[in-house]
């Protein structure tokens, strides 16, 4: 680790990407040479929690999250939500997820969405456990649906819906995560947003591999990046590096139950 550098988490990893499957100790040393000390990995569908749940285990710091994504939305079966309770108990999840709408990609039946969603939730508040959300194009209706069960608690991870959206969820107590997007000069409303919102409901995350931040645009994305999407939000909040940092980590720390 980098003395010289805060210690970061990024609260949003695909680590277990095959993406990252020829060199991953490579990727992960570079995570710790920049601080970032830990990884919340989430899931997709089903036939990848047991691949998730074995990089977790092989490198400290990463801490598992299962659920079903709707862009799997094709790979899901209500036996996989009969399973997820099971996983989530006995293999220590931090939360459950990545779960929630996605209206932008054609084809995807909102209906059958919105079961495998809501069922999610359900069983989060049935656990105790946050809720790692994908709300693409979908924003209202993910509002609409946590408003059904308002003992659920969570963050919409890659926000980028209005600043009226967001204090919406503020205000249902979820937390609002960013990354390589708002690095993009053109992103001017996304940018606008982190400059306004209030850094006790903010998280920082990459994405990886996906999600390519603007200095990297079209190459694989990997959690050391993490440091300059806290650059360009210092820059923007004009706020320091370790302020944002510690803020911000404290509350991924808080959201997951972890400790550092």
């Amino acid at each position: 680790m980098n003395p010289t550098l805060p210690q970061l988490i990024d609260s949003h990893s695909h680590f277990d990407a095959d993406e990252f499957a020829s060199d991953r100790m490579a990727v992960f040393t570079r995570a710790q040479m920049a601080n970032v000390t830990l990884q919340i990995v989430p899931a997709v569908c089903f036939r990848w929690w047991e691949q998730l749940r074995n990089v977790c285990q092989t490198y400290t710091g990463l801490y598992p999250a299962y659920g079903l994504h709707p862009l799997y939305l094709a790979e899901h079966d209500p036996r996989h939500l009969t399973a997820l309770p099971t996983w989530l108990t006995q293999e220590s999840a931090v939360a459950v997820g990545e779960c929630g709408l996605d209206y932008y990609v054609a084809g995807l039946d909102a209906e059958k969405q919105a079961y495998f969603f809501t069922t999610q939730l359900q069983i989060a508040v049935d656990l105790q456990l946050p809720v790692i959300i994908h709300a693409r194009r979908a924003v209202e209706a993910v509002i609409q649906h946590l408003r059904r069960f308002p003992r659920s608690r969570g963050v919409i991870h890659s926000f980028a819906g209005s600043e009226q959206q967001a204090r919406q969820l503020l205000d249902l107590g979820f937390y609002l995560s960013f990354g390589g997007p708002i690095t993009y000069p053109n992103a001017h409303k996304l940018r606008k947003l982190v400059q306004v919102l209030p850094l006790d409901g903010i998280l920082l995350e990459t994405d990886s591999p996906d999600q390519p931040l603007a200095t990297h645009r079209g190459e694989r994305n990997e959690p050391a990046y993490l440091t300059e999407v806290l650059q360009t939000m210092a820059i923007l909040r004009q706020q320091s590096p370790a302020e944002i940092a510690h803020i911000t980590t404290c509350n991924t720390l808080e959201l997951f139950g972890l400790k550092q």
